[in-house]
């Protein structure tokens, strides 16, 4: 979700051009020299020299240009930027190059040119079936089978059977596309608004969800983009049961399907890109150190490919995974500290992509951001980033929002803020119940913390931690539990404060154990 200031349409994709589209825009324009043209440079200018969309400022920098004008104007601009870049564009996509060639043979077609539309539609079609792009090949067969009904041609009769049973083909392969495009979508949807299933009628729902809108034929269909989307279904229904086997197993072979087919990573990169994040995040799930940091190294030497770097989309995406990726691992790793370092120059970019990042991304980054200050003891900068997803409750990710609360009631906790602890904790259970989420673990926070309420005595304190802590440890590997230590290392938190020791000098020290020992906690990336 943008800013308000990029709230004009025009004014966001002005402002979304790299230097080179601003100067092959300018070319473009100016080979035209009507009066009108002119005026739409003058307008390209006056909105490309504007810091936030403000209409009365734009007319006082447009002296030959009044407001009834304006409203055209814009709209002549609009589309003769999105005529610049796709002329610019096209050379790099292989999708705009087929509906160039398919453009191409229509217009052979409308001139009576029926052979040489059909050159163009035969190469065309070869380059779709290689490069796996079965809605144009629809559309180029569609135009085919025009010429050759209406038009009587010398191929016609070798011609029909072929083309009926070609397009027969393609559109059966294409449903099954869209059945497992939308079964991935749906479970993506279902995640980003609820997070992770806590509970048995959660998972009974979720499993109900999925063998409802499960394709049928699944084993035998052996396409590019049919094992895509199988695997992206079957990697997020896993993560959302928290079951992280087989949520890497299926990360992993989505990311395979690229190392078998790698002309597909130019065709597909933002899927290649995903690929590399939920591979990332499942090596994250389950401790495995090593394979974690190889896949970061490689997805960062790939983010800093040309193709990724003269991608605003792609260089976006590749920013917010490895920024996840590096939050990751300080969280793996305990160091706290350190990722403090990394946080300034995160605030600038998340600023600066400001037009690109949805409010999703933006609640992950604030709530990770203040865990990192909570790791450090640094509570009161920890409570100022959660107050950013407080007061600006979202209807998405009702988990996170939850922990929000729940790490500011805590953080309140340390700082010995015990005359809103009471209230704080009251407001937040009642939040929290309206999810009828609870888990056992979560239920035992409030317990203690409401045992504390108005108590005194370091003694007293010690063992009521104890307790707790000895409540907590054994659900360390139940399922359904995870999602308090997924969003909050819980058991690591009244460790450090048992022990008396820094939370991060206790999961540093879990960390180079877990490295010898091979060790696989179930915690996970939010």
């Amino acid at each position: 979700m943008m800013s308000n200031h990029y709230s004009d349409l025009l004014f966001q994709l002005i402002h979304s051009l790299e230097k080179s589209e601003k100067r092959h825009f300018k070319l473009y324009i100016k080979r035209s020299s009507a009066r009108e043209e002119l005026k739409i440079i003058q307008l390209f200018d006056a909105l490309g020299k504007l810091k936030t969309y403000d209409e009365k400022a734009l007319l006082k920098k447009l002296p030959g240009i009044e407001k009834p004008q304006l409203s055209n104007l814009k709209t002549h601009l609009y589309k003769e930027i999105l005529s610049s870049l796709r002329l610019l564009k096209s050379a790099e996509s292989i999708d705009l190059q087929l509906n160039e060639q398919h453009d191409y043979a229509h217009i052979l077609y409308k001139k009576g040119l029926f052979r040489q539309s059909l050159r163009i539609i035969e190469k065309a079609k070869e380059t779709a079936r290689h490069q796996h792009k079965l809605n144009h090949l629809v559309q180029l067969i569609a135009l085919e089978k025009r010429i050759e009904t209406l038009h009587i041609t010398r191929s016609i009769q070798e011609k029909a059977g072929l083309l009926a049973n070609e397009a027969l083909q393609v559109t059966t392969q294409l449903d099954h596309i869209v059945k497992w495009s939308n079964l991935a979508l749906n479970l993506y949807s279902w995640y980003i608004k609820n997070g992770h299933s806590s509970n048995e009628a959660d998972e009974a729902g979720i499993r109900r969800f999925f063998a409802d809108n499960l394709p049928s034929d699944a084993a035998e269909l052996t396409g590019f983009y049919e094992r895509l989307y199988r695997y992206q279904s079957y990697s997020m229904y896993a993560f959302i049961r928290q079951d992280f086997l087989q949520y890497y197993r299926y990360s992993q072979k989505w990311f395979d399907l690229f190392t078998t087919e790698p002309g597909m990573i130019r065709v597909e990169t933002g899927h290649y890109i995903k690929a590399f994040h939920n591979l990332m995040n499942a090596h994250f799930d389950l401790r495995n150190h090593q394979l974690f940091s190889r896949t970061l190294a490689e997805f960062e030497q790939f983010a800093a490919t040309e193709r990724v770097q003269q991608n605003e989309n792609f260089r976006v995406q590749a920013f917010i995974y490895i920024s996840n990726a590096r939050l990751n691992r300080h969280f793996m790793q305990g160091t706290f500290r350190e990722g403090l370092k990394e946080i300034p120059a995160l605030e600038e970019k998340i600023a600066a992509y400001d037009l690109y990042l949805d409010k999703h991304r933006i609640i992950v980054f604030n709530y990770k951001m203040a865990l990192m200050h909570f790791g450090c003891g640094r509570f009161e900068t920890c409570i100022d980033y959660l107050q950013r997803i407080i007061n600006d409750p979202v209807d998405l990710r009702y988990d996170l929002q939850c922990y929000a609360r729940l790490l500011h009631l805590m953080a309140h906790f340390e700082l010995g803020n015990m005359e809103l602890v009471e209230p704080l904790s009251r407001s937040v259970y009642r939040f929290m119940s309206k999810m009828k989420k609870f888990t056992v673990v979560e239920e035992e926070i409030f317990r203690f913390l409401r045992q504390r309420i108005n108590k005194t005595g370091r003694t007293a304190l010690q063992s009521e931690l104890k307790d707790f802590l000895q409540r907590v440890k054994q659900f360390e590997k139940n399922r359904f539990e995870t999602r308090a230590f997924a969003y909050l290392d819980v058991i690591s938190w009244v460790e450090s404060k048992v022990y008396r020791r820094s939370m991060g000098e206790v999961i540093h020290e879990k960390f180079l154990s877990s490295k010898k020992r091979n060790y696989t906690p179930v915690h996970h990336d939010v």
